[in-house]
Parts: C-alpha cells; sequence; structure tokens
C-alpha cells in the first residue's frame, strides 16, 4: 500500500522518524535521494582532493594525520551510500558509472588543494561546513536510519574541522605562515558560501525543510557557519570581507555575493560586481578543473578490472 503526503506528514509532524520504504511517499522518496546523493558525493570526492594536498605534509605524523581523515570521510561516504541502497538505488552505478560530471558535491571540492596550508584551511573551512550540515540533518532529519549513522559522522566531522584549527594555528606563527593562510582564505572563503546552495528565495527543492531532511535553511546554515568560522579566522587576525550587523543580527557580506571566479587562478573577479545565481549554476553545472580527475582517480581500479574481463571475455570467445 502507497502511503499518502498527508499520512507521511502526519507521522513526522507526531515527531516519528521514518524508517522504511513503505513508510514514504515518492516524493520523500526522491527527495531523501536527492540530499543522500549530494551528501555521498561530497564524501567521497572530498578524498582525493585531500590527499592532493596531503603530499605537501611536513612531517610523517602529519601526512597519517590526513590520511586519518580520508579514511572517515571515505566512511561517511559509504554509509550515504548504502542508505540509498535501501531506497533502490544501485550503488555501483552510482560510484563507477556516472560520468564525472553527473556527480553531485560543492564546487569547491574541483578546484586543487595544492598546499598543507590550503588543506588545514579547507579541514577548518569545508568540513565546518559539512559539520554545520550534517549537524543539522543529526538533529532534525526524519529518516531514522540516517539520523543514527550520523552520530558517528557528527564526531569525525568536528575532529576534522578541530585538526584544521590546530593546523592553521601552528601556520599562522611560522614565518610567512600568516601570509599563505591569508591567499588561501581569501579564495576558499566565498567557495565555502557557496557550499550552502541557492539563497533561500531562489531554492527549488523545499521539501528538505517540510518532510524534516534538515531543520535549517539555506541561509540560515550559512549564518551558523559564519558564527563559529567567523571569530576563529578574526583570532589568527586573518582579513575576512564580512561584518556583524547588530541591527539585523546577522553578519553581512563586503563583497560581491555570488561572484564570478577564475578557477586555474584561484582568483575572483570582485571588481566586475554582483554575478548571478544563474552564472554561478552554470559554473557548477560545467564542473571546475579538478572534477574529471578526482572522479577518474576514483573509478581507476573499477575501469581497469572491467576491461580485464572484457579482454578475457572477448580471448575466450576468440580461441572457442
Amino acid at each position: 500500500m502507497t502511503i499518502t503526503e498527508q499520512q507521511l506528514l502526519d507521522r513526522i509532524h507526531a515527531g516519528k522518524l521514518i524508517e522504511t520504504v513503505d513508510q514514504m511517499s515518492p516524493l520523500y522518496i526522491e527527495g531523501m535521494k536527492r540530499i543522500l546523493t549530494v551528501s555521498a558525493d561530497t564524501e567521497l570526492i572530498s578524498a582525493p582532493a585531500y590527499y592532493l594536498a596531503a603530499q605537501d605534509a611536513p612531517s610523517t605524523n602529519a601526512y597519517l594525520s590526513a590520511m586519518s581523515i580520508i579514511q572517515d570521510e571515505l566512511g561517511h561516504a559509504h554509509i550515504a551510500y548504502r542508505l540509498l541502497e535501501d531506497l533502490g538505488v544501485n550503488k555501483e552505478q552510482l560510484i563507477y558509472e556516472r560520468k564525472a560530471e553527473e556527480f553531485k558535491y560543492p564546487y569547491a571540492f574541483d578546484v586543487p588543494l595544492e598546499t598543507w596550508a590550503e588543506l588545514a584551511v579547507a579541514n577548518a573551512m569545508y568540513d565546518r561546513a559539512g559539520f554545520t550540515l550534517l549537524g543539522d540533518v543529526y538533529k532534525h532529519t526524519s529518516f531514522g536510519p540516517w539520523k543514527r549513522a550520523l552520530a558517528k559522522v557528527d564526531k569525525e566531522e568536528n575532529f576534522h574541522l578541530r585538526h584544521g584549527e590546530t593546523w592553521m594555528r601552528k601556520i599562522n606563527e611560522q614565518p610567512g605562515g600568516h601570509a599563505e593562510l591569508q591567499r588561501a582564505v581569501d579564495w576558499m572563503f566565498p567557495l565555502t558560501m557557496e557550499w550552502f546552495g541557492l539563497p533561500d528565495d531562489l531554492k527549488k527543492h523545499t521539501e528538505q525543510i517540510d518532510y524534516g531532511f534538515k531543520g535549517s535553511t539555506n541561509d540560515q546554515l550559512r549564518q551558523i557557519w559564519l558564527s563559529t568560522g567567523i571569530p576563529f579566522l578574526h583570532s589568527l587576525a586573518l582579513d575576512v570581507p564580512v561584518h556583524w550587523d547588530e541591527a539585523a543580527q546577522r553578519y553581512i557580506f563586503d563583497f560581491p555575493f555570488p561572484a564570478r571566479f577564475v578557477a586555474d587562478e584561484k582568483r575572483w573577479l570582485f571588481a566586475e560586481g554582483q554575478s548571478t545565481w544563474d552564472e554561478v549554476m552554470t559554473r557548477w553545472k560545467a564542473r571546475g578543473p579538478m572534477n574529471k580527475k578526482f572522479v577518474d582517480d576514483i573509478q581507476r581500479g573499477y575501469n581497469e578490472l572491467h576491461n580485464i574481463r572484457h579482454e578475457k571475455k572477448t580471448w575466450q570467445e576468440v580461441v572457442a
């Protein structure tokens, strides 16, 4: 029997968790697939992104700490892909057979992290975004299996952002370290603000709030990130183009947002003024410079095994 939308909403509003597919409406299933895919892809693609920067680790211990974070991220990805499998999605096809441009994750990971300082900033800012988003899901989601799984993920994402903060403090005390951090923050901070998606007045998928997939809107989540991220960055005397508006009780951007970005140069074209979200969406859909490489890195072993099996089958047909 298919549950009606009203029966589903009545269950959610009564504070009951959704546990199985037979308790979901078709719209709920499609919405949950959408948010889980973004979460899974984001965790997965962070692995090759962080691995690239880990090559610049200043010590063996630092390198191993990065590997530990990468291991965590792959585990988080597995959780989300496994839940998608329960919703009828082919996990193998989703990971190994999609085209690179079909993956759904924040554009920030398409821009290479090339130094240990950039990795530290990514942990402190990108993982803070992940912690903000998944922490909100953990508190508010109506999907029981994901809520329980996120108890582990929430703690590990907190470790990742603390790792970034610790290393940013260390780097900030080194000769030239402050300037290096500032250069990274200059291009990575606006990308982190994009992480939370379209502004609320342009948001298309309102079921994320209606169905209790999460508890806060995109703009609210941006402000939650800013409430912890900005004080930390200011504690290192890093310049961030935002200010607190006492009357509005919120952080206000002091730069054009959204804006145009030259990914190959890691440079924002703020002098050109504000861009449009349509332009941003076009950039997101086109993906960035590392998209194909990172997806190829993930899919390489699967494709090589597939080719070996194909060649073996072809040879058997020849000699038969």
